[in-house]
């Protein structure tokens, strides 16, 4: 009989002179982890790294462990604690350690291997404690990405009468906007990975959340949603790769809940669903939005199985949507200034191409928008391509991504020549900091696709075609992008001054059921550092709660539901904005950004 590994460390062995190896308790891919106890009587978590065996991305560019180092920084009830870290020499050998607080319990994969759980209020419970540690991971100043929620890292503390679940783990976990390159898929289990993680490396808070769904999934089917046996593949990364994102173009299948679900109700399913959905956008955009559905303080709608899929029904259909001709700037609430800039600066005179030639203005081929995430970049594009008139293709990372050499090179190219086609076009590109980051940075796979875009972008205005990029990180965007002659107007869309936000009160609240004295004043200055996003969903979970019982918005509803909610952004995301616009805006302004090509739109 082969003798069961038992780990590096023998029992009693004294590390720092502090922590003494109680037993081995499990093995990984780069790690060992033990039960220790300290000299203080407690008992303590040891993971014991081989670093010879980690991948370099798991590295910081001091050569601190990335791991250790966002553990030191994060503190929530949801999240392993941090406790001590050093080196360690045995047996000729180095190794660093990693020393995390006990948690009396069992990890979710060995909770449900000693017995199923039986309620859908305790999957949701599991779910909503990882997602309070998510949410807090996700809206730190410096954003964390934790890349392998499985159930295998769901910890359940069983030291109180409830379990409470605490994300383990952290050896995937990197910084949001990092360059993709630092995001490393090897060894991770793909049945929780989310698709564009796989196709293009586009790591974000909603891929964590497409894990969550998963792992819900699991609870309370026994099988990872779209799951494929991947077992015989693990010798072959790409092949593996092949089989998850091939099965994933089948419709989601939703088995028979067995009987001793006892609780089970279809809403439990549309949250799953929501959760899985192929498209990022079609996704919860945020934690806090997860949790919410799975309380019941919002309703999320039905979303057909056909549609849980990774590719489209009609791939001969048309791709681009027709020409847009609705409200406008009109859709708009407040932000005058903002819709006066680019109303004068760029819509005006893109659509006077012979008064642009006829005094020698330059045509600016396309535009970034930067600013806070929440604060209505996406809608500002949609209604700028409403007022030009113009065909109108919005673009997210993953749909650029590929498993092939060049494949997203070539998805660039066919991007523009369709647009071409099509002229007058519109592109805008999401997240675009995480497609075309700065080549400068060491061990950056993006070069081809930076090149790429380049080419296209160069002169793509007397074709017709204009480009609006969105980040909420400008200063990683590769700086040739930025340059003359390529994304020539750089505009930082803020946090919604008093104007706007009393003004998007009025506009959502327009035609819903309301009573008379409802004070917008009132209501723009107690939603104070609150994006558009956070208004409109105050409106319609006040909307929502008042659906059933056809009852009236009323002044108190609104400063209730105000008091009970807080802005997305916390004041240190605020402020890392504020220092990240002023930083570009001097780095732009060192650079000539007005000595552009003369070039202009084609009349038919």
């Amino acid at each position: 009989m082969e003798k069961k590994y038992s780990g590096i460390l023998p029992k009693d062995l004294l590390i720092q002179d502090f922590y003494a190896v109680m037993f081995f308790i499990k093995q990984g891919a780069t790690a060992e982890t033990y039960r220790v106890k300290g000299n203080d009587g407690k008992l303590y978590f040891l993971k014991l790294f081989n670093c010879a065996k980690l991948h370099r991305s798991a590295f910081d560019n001091e050569c601190n462990l990335l791991e250790i180092e966002i553990l030191k920084t994060v503190k929530h009830p949801n999240i392993v604690a941090y406790h001590d870290s050093g080196e360690l020499i045995y047996e000729g050998k180095k190794f660093v350690f990693l020393v995390l607080n006990f948690i009396a319990g069992e990890t979710l994969a060995e909770r449900i291997s000693r017995e199923t759980i039986s309620t859908v209020y305790d999957i949701r419970q599991i779910a909503v404690g990882v997602l309070n540690g998510l949410n807090y991971l996700h809206t730190l100043p410096e954003p964390i990405i934790h890349n392998e929620i499985t159930l295998q890292n769901i910890m359940l503390d069983l030291s109180n009468d409830i379990p409470q679940s605490k994300i383990i783990d952290f050896g995937y976990a990197r910084s949001f906007h990092q360059s993709s390159k630092s995001f490393n898929k090897e060894g991770l289990n793909l049945n929780y990975v989310a698709s564009e993680c796989i196709t293009a490396g586009a790591y974000s808070p909603q891929s964590d959340l497409f894990s969550v769904g998963a792992v819900m999934y699991y609870l309370l089917f026994g099988v990872p949603p779209w799951f494929k046996d991947i077992s015989k593949y693990l010798s072959d990364r790409m092949k593996m790769e092949d089989v998850v994102l091939e099965e994933r173009k089948k419709p989601l299948a939703f088995p028979k809940i067995e009987s001793e679900i006892v609780d089970f109700d279809e809403s439990i399913l549309k949250i799953i669903k929501k959760a899985l959905h192929h498209d990022p956008n079609n996704r919860f955009q945020s934690a806090n939005e997860f949790i919410q559905a799975l309380n019941g303080e919002i309703e999320v709608e039905e979303i057909k199985t056909s549609q849980l899929k990774g590719e489209k029904k009609e791939p001969e259909k048309k791709t681009f949507v027709s020409k847009m001709k609705n409200k406008g700037f009109a859709a708009i609430a407040g932000m005058q200034e903002l819709k006066d800039k680019l109303m004068n600066d760029v819509i005006e005179l893109i659509n006077d191409p012979e008064g642009a030639e006829k005094y020698k203005i330059s045509m600016p081929n396309g535009m970034l928008l930067y600013g806070p995430p929440g604060c209505g970049k996406t809608f500002f594009a949609e209604k700028f391509a409403e007022e030009t008139g113009f065909g109108y293709k919005y673009i997210n990372p993953s749909e650029l991504g590929s498993i092939y050499i060049h494949g997203t090179q070539e998805k660039i190219g066919k991007l523009f020549k369709e647009a071409r086609e099509n002229a007058p076009f519109i592109i805008c590109l999401d997240e675009v900091s995480s497609i075309f980051s700065s080549r400068d940075n060491a061990g950056n796979h993006q070069v081809g696709e930076v090149d790429e875009f380049l080419t296209q972008l160069n002169n793509c205005g007397q074709d017709g075609v204009f480009v609006i990029a969105l980040t909420n990180f400008p200063e990683i965007i590769d700086n040739a992008i930025l340059r003359a002659g390529r994304l020539d107007i750089k505009i930082y869309v803020p946090l919604p001054d008093y104007e706007a936000r009393k003004a998007m009160f009025e506009m959502y609240l327009n035609e819903i059921p309301k009573d008379f004295g409802i004070k917008y004043d009132k209501l723009a200055m107690l939603t104070e550092n609150y994006v558009s996003s956070d208004i409109k969903l105050i409106v319609e979970d006040v909307a929502r709660g008042l659906r059933k019982s056809r009852g009236r918005v009323t002044m108190e509803v609104l400063e209730n539901k105000i008091r009970n909610s807080k802005p997305s952004l916390n004041i240190e995301v605020l402020q890392k904005h504020e220092k990240i616009r002023k930083k570009f805006e001097s780095i732009s302004e060192e650079n000539n950004f007005n000595d552009r090509p003369k070039v202009g739109f084609k009349t038919n």
